[in-house]
């Protein structure tokens, strides 16, 4: 299994390297703080050698004002590294945020057709916490256990060359089995995050199914499902906390073994007057110490590999290409007229499921078409390709000569408005959720906009009327109103091109005839594409263009097709009773 270890250490460190005074002002003080604190056992051991030979009084007095001090300076230096870590910290953490944020947006719409929504909030949140972690790791616990063992070994092999070489031995033993322990549990903590990613998209995904869940009465089922990948997730983590666990009993044994072994050496060279009474205490003090520091080391490394593990899911994802993106050369689209071509174009999702075959036609400036056909014939395909939410297999879609592959995408969507079957919302107010077609529209523009849509008429009716949030997804307002709102933010933009996906298609017949007019003015001197189904809007188009199997088959106005012999469009209109297509 690959993972992306070094890549989540490149993407931490280009975010920490933006601010490296803050990071100078963190380690620093560390290192001073750790040094004082390997400094006071020495002056406790002079302070015993005098002790020992009882010495004067007024000497241990001063060993002890002595000592007060180095833990003063150390107190300050750790709290210099703590005000200037809580600014670190929090800035990159919001920085890491902005950038998943940012990334994960410019995906394509089949990435996110892909993967769980909780699922990927889940992994941002994951992905900046675990730079908390990683980086609570080093600065107060890694980088002082080096600078303070460092030190360590350094006074230790001052007094004997023995004592020291004792203890590297140990350290670099004793870290090498937590580094190949660690290294072996990353891979089921790497398991564990992605089931524990699974289990929150689940939750998502039933909680925003809510209501199939009480109609279908799936409760039970939603229930069993849940507990079975839950149990899954509960197994995964008690395995991952056994290990740990078990390899904290070897790590003590270790410990003791080194204790009593440079205690036993410490004996014969106090025998042959190398050490003094002074020297064991300083050996216990900086045992305590190692020991200390070192207990953690290993669940220290192993909580290092949790945050990478963590990580894991999230760089993956910032390490996927796009997959739909500008090119180098891409330029800004440029609409002087409006016209769009489709010249042989295919496109499959797969190889084995063809969508679109060899399609060829041309849409005038400010005209207005109609896309007929069955279901699964291709139109929405059409639209997307359009609004390159897909890329062609192959051929071409150009708008005024320009290939919509060679200009920037946001040029591309600030020229095409889109008003979709089921649109989604912003749980926002309302005026926010209109003025998104224009951010930079006043609230008059907002409101006649809302007027022309025949919106102004259920919000006035709401008690905070415009600044009224309409709930996730804008679940607190019925379709045709959230319909209606669309329909209002796209009056506001006033793109020269414009989509409408069965744009009327969750209006009662009397919200239809208020919405027509709407449109009618919306499409003026625009080009205009219609998914639609009512004939009440398929028959004021200039032309209908009939797809079946991702192709062309008719081409042409209401009556002329309605004459046709045989048509598809004729079969369809005959199918239908009240004037409806489907």
């Amino acid at each position: 299994m690959k993972y992306h270890t070094k890549l989540t250490y490149k993407i931490f460190w280009q975010h920490v390297l933006k601010y490296k005074l803050a990071l100078f002002f963190i380690v620093a003080p560390i290192m001073f703080a750790s040094s004082f604190a390997i400094t006071v056992p020495l002056f406790y051991k002079k302070f015993f050698d005098i002790l020992v030979i009882n010495g004067p009084r007024g000497e241990l007095v001063s060993i002890l004002g002595i000592i007060i001090l180095v833990y003063m300076c150390e107190w300050v230096m750790w709290r210099i590294a703590r005000f200037v870590n809580s600014y670190f910290q929090t800035r990159i953490m919001a920085d890491l945020s902005v950038t998943c944020f940012s990334y994960l947006q410019k995906h394509s719409a089949k990435f996110f057709g892909d993967n769980f929504v909780g699922s990927l909030v889940k992994r941002v949140n994951r992905f900046y916490r675990a730079f908390e972690g990683i980086a609570d790791a080093f600065t107060w616990d890694l980088l002082p256990i080096l600078v303070e063992v460092s030190l360590i070994i350094f006074v230790l092999s001052t007094r004997s060359f023995k004592l020291g070489l004792i203890l590297i031995v140990w350290i670099c033993f004793y870290y090498l089995i937590n580094l190949a322990f660690s290294k072996y549990k990353l891979k089921y903590d790497v398991e564990r995050s992605k089931m524990d990613s699974k289990v929150t998209g689940i939750l998502a995904d039933t909680i925003t199914n809510h209501t199939n869940v009480k109609l279908f009465v799936g409760f039970d089922r939603e229930k069993k499902y849940f507990s079975d990948e839950t149990n899954k997730l509960n197994r995964l983590r008690r395995f991952t906390w056994d290990l740990a666990t078990g390899f904290e009993g070897i790590q003590a044994f270790f410990m003791i073994f080194l204790e009593v072994g440079i205690f036993y050496v410490a004996i014969s060279l106090w025998k042959d007057g190398i050490l003094t009474i002074g020297d064991f205490v300083l050996i216990q003090a900086y045992l305590l110490r190692v020991f200390m520091k070192l207990w953690d080391v290993g669940r220290i490394i192993r909580r290092f590999y949790e945050h990478l593990a963590d990580a894991e899911e999230m760089t993956e994802i910032l390490d996927e290409p796009h997959g739909i993106t500008d090119t180098k050369t891409a330029k800004p689209l440029e609409v002087t007229k409006g016209e769009i071509t489709f010249k042989d174009v295919n496109f499959a999702y797969n190889q084995t499921r063809r969508v679109i075959h060899k399609l060829n036609t041309t849409i005038k400036a400010h005209q207005k078409i109609a896309l007929v056909g069955p279901s699964g014939a291709g139109k929405t395909t059409v639209v997307k390709l359009l609004l390159r939410q897909n890329d062609v297999t192959s051929g071409k879609i150009m708008i005024d000569g320009q290939r919509i592959s060679a200009v920037t995408l946001e040029s591309l969507w600030k020229n095409i408005s889109l008003v979709p079957q089921d649109p989604i919302l912003f749980h926002r107010t309302l005026i926010e959720n209109i003025r998104y077609g224009k951010p930079d529209a006043t609230d008059e523009e907002v409101i006649e906009a809302a007027k022309k849509a025949h919106c102004h008429e259920f919000i006035s009716d709401f008690p905070d009327q415009y600044e009224t949030y309409v709930g996730e997804r804008g679940v607190k307002l019925s379709g045709g109103e959230r319909q209606r709102v669309a329909i209002a933010r796209a009056i506001l933009r006033n793109a020269p091109i414009l989509i409408l996906d069965e744009a009327t298609s969750s209006l009662d017949s009397q919200s239809e005839l208020f919405i027509q007019d709407a449109l009618d003015t919306l499409m003026k001197g625009k080009t205009v594409i219609v998914i639609a189904h009512r004939l009440s809007t398929i028959m004021r188009m200039d032309r209908i263009i009939v797809i079946d199997e991702g192709k062309v088959i008719e081409d042409g106005k209401h009556e002329e097709l309605i004459s046709k012999k045989d048509g598809i469009y004729k079969k369809l209109w005959k199918l239908q009773a009240g004037g409806f297509l489907d």
